[in-house]
C-alpha cells in the first residue's frame, strides 16, 4: 500500500526513527519478560518438571528396547513394565557397587578429616598473610572490622527428614512418567500428528519424532557403553596403583561422566581431597588424578569423537552453557538432561527452520593440506562468486533488452498517432 502524494513511498518509510526503535524495543522487552517467566516456571515446577523430563529422556533411550519387545509380541503395557524393571536393576547394580566400598570410606572419614586439618594447618602462614592484608585494606577504607564467616549449626538428620518426602515424590513421579511414556509413546506420536493441519506439517513433525528418538537413544546408549569402559579402566588403574576401593572410583567415574566438564571436575576434586587425606607423598597424592585424567583424555579425544562424533554435532560452548543452565535450574537432574535437551532442540529447529546447504555448482577440489573448515570456506566463497557472476549476467541481459536512451517504446513511432 502506497501513501498518496509521496511519490509512491511506502507508509512504513514515513515512520519516524523513534517509533521504529520503540517498536523494536517493545518486542525485545516482550521476549525478555517471557524468558524470565520461563526461568521462574522452571524453578517453581522443579518437583514435577525435572522428573518428568528425565523420564522422557530415559524413555527415548530405552525406546528401541521396548520396540524390540513389542515386535516379539509383547504388549506395550508389559514392555513398559519390563523397561522400568530393567532400569531399576541397573540402578540397583550401581548402588551395590557404591554401597560396600562407600561404607568403608564413611568409617574412615574421621581419620581423613583429621589429616585434611593437618594439611590445612600447614597453610596457616599464607592465610595469616591474607588476613593481615585484609586488615590493611580495611584500615585504608575506614573500617577496622574483619570479615567473618558464621556457620550455623544444623542437624543433618532433620534436613534429611525434611527432604525425604520431596525426594520420594520425585522418584514416584519419575517411575510413573517413565512407564506411561514408554507404554503410550505411539499414541502420543499419533495424537500430535493428528493436530497437524497440512501434509507438509505432518511430514516435518514425523521427521522430528524420528530424529529425536534416533539421536537421543543413540547418544545415550553410546555414552553408556563408553562410560562403562571408562569405569572399568579407572577401576583397573586404581587397583594397579594400590588405591583403596578401586570399584568405588570406577563406578563414580562412570556415573559422573554422564555430565560433561562438571562431572570430570567433581571427580578430580574428590581424588585430590582423598589423596590429601590419606597420603603424605606428593607423587602418591597426584598419581590417582594423573591416571584418571589420562583415561579421560583418551576417552574424550579418541573414543567419544569416533562413536558419537557424528551424532553430537554441537558446539562445546553451547553444551557448557546448557549444562550450567540446567544445573542451576534443576540441580543434578538438570546435568543429566542438559545434552539430550540440546539434541531435541536441534532436531526441532532443523526441521522447523530448514536451511539449504552451501554447495556451489562447481565445488572446490580438496587438497591434502585442506581441513574441513578450509573446504567449507572455499565452497562458500565459490558460491558468492557464482552468485555475483549470475547477477552480472542478469544485469547485462536486462540492459540489452532496454531500448536506447532517447528512443520511444517499441512499436510506437515518434510523433505518430
Amino acid at each position: 500500500m502506497l501513501q498518496p502524494g509521496v511519490k509512491g513511498r511506502p507508509i512504513d518509510m514515513n515512520e519516524s526513527q523513534f517509533e521504529r526503535v520503540l517498536g523494536n524495543a517493545s518486542r525485545l522487552a516482550i521476549v525478555f519478560v517471557g524468558f524470565v517467566v520461563l526461568l521462574m516456571a522452571l524453578q517453581a515446577g522443579q518437583v514435577f518438571l525435572a522428573p518428568v523430563t528425565l523420564a522422557i529422556v530415559i524413555g527415548l533411550m530405552f525406546g528401541p528396547v521396548a520396540d524390540r519387545l513389542e515386535r516379539w509380541g509383547v504388549p506395550p503395557a508389559l514392555s513398559a513394565g519390563i523397561v522400568v524393571l530393567l532400569l531399576l536393576g541397573v540402578i540397583g547394580g550401581f548402588g551395590t557397587l557404591f554401597a560396600v566400598p562407600l561404607s568403608d570410606w564413611v568409617a574412615r572419614a574421621p581419620l581423613i578429616w583429621e589429616k585434611l586439618q593437618q594439611q590445612i594447618a600447614n597453610l596457616r602462614e599464607p592465610l595469616q598473610s591474607i588476613s593481615d592484608f585484609q586488615a590493611q585494606i580495611g584500615s585504608i577504607l575506614g573500617t577496622g572490622e574483619a570479615m567473618s564467616v558464621t556457620v550455623e549449626d544444623g542437624s543433618a538428620v532433620t534436613g534429611m527428614a525434611m527432604l525425604a518426602p520431596a525426594i520420594l515424590a520425585q522418584i514416584a513421579i519419575f517411575l510413573a512418567s517413565l512407564y506411561f511414556f514408554v507404554a503410550t509413546r505411539d499414541h502420543i506420536r499419533m495424537s500430535v500428528l493428528s493436530m497437524c493441519v497440512t501434509r507438509r506439517m505432518r511430514w516435518r513433525t514425523a521427521h522430528v519424532f524420528r530424529d529425536v528418538e534416533f539421536k537421543v537413544s543413540r547418544f545415550l546408549l553410546s555414552v553408556t557403553m563408553i562410560n562403562i569402559c571408562v569405569g572399568t579402566a579407572v577401576t583397573l588403574a586404581m587397583w594397579a596403583i594400590g588405591m583403596p576401593s578401586p570399584l568405588l572410583w570406577g563406578a563414580m567415574a562412570g556415573v559422573l561422566n554422564y555430565v560433561p566438564y562438571v562431572g570430570q571436575a567433581i571427580m578430580v576434586t574428590t581424588l585430590v581431597a582423598v589423596g590429601l587425606g590419606t597420603q603424605t607423598n606428593l607423587v602418591d597424592i597426584l598419581l590417582p588424578v594423573i591416571c584418571y585424567a589420562s583415561i579421560n583424555f583418551v576417552e574424550g579425544q579418541i573414543f567419544t569423537p569416533h562413536f558419537i562424533g557424528r551424532t553430537l554435532t554441537l558446539n562445546p560452548f553451547v553444551i557448557f552453557l546448557s549444562i550450567t543452565f540446567w544445573i542451576w535450574a534443576w540441580g543434578p537432574v538438570g546435568g543429566l538432561v542438559a545434552v539430550p535437551t540440546l539434541l531435541i532442540a536441534q532436531s526441532i529447529i532443523s526441521h522447523a527452520l530448514p536451511s539449504k546447504p552451501v554447495q556451489p555448482k562447481r565445488p572446490v577440489r580438496r587438497t591434502k593440506y585442506m581441513s574441513d573448515r578450509d573446504e567449507l570456506l572455499a565452497n562458500a566463497a565459490q558460491v558468492i562468486r557464482e552468485k555475483r557472476h549470475g547477477d552480472d549476467n542478469e544485469q547485462r541481459k536486462q540492459e540489452r533488452l532496454e531500448p536506447p536512451s532517447g528512443t520511444a517504446p517499441s512499436g510506437i513511432e515518434p510523433g505518430g498517432t
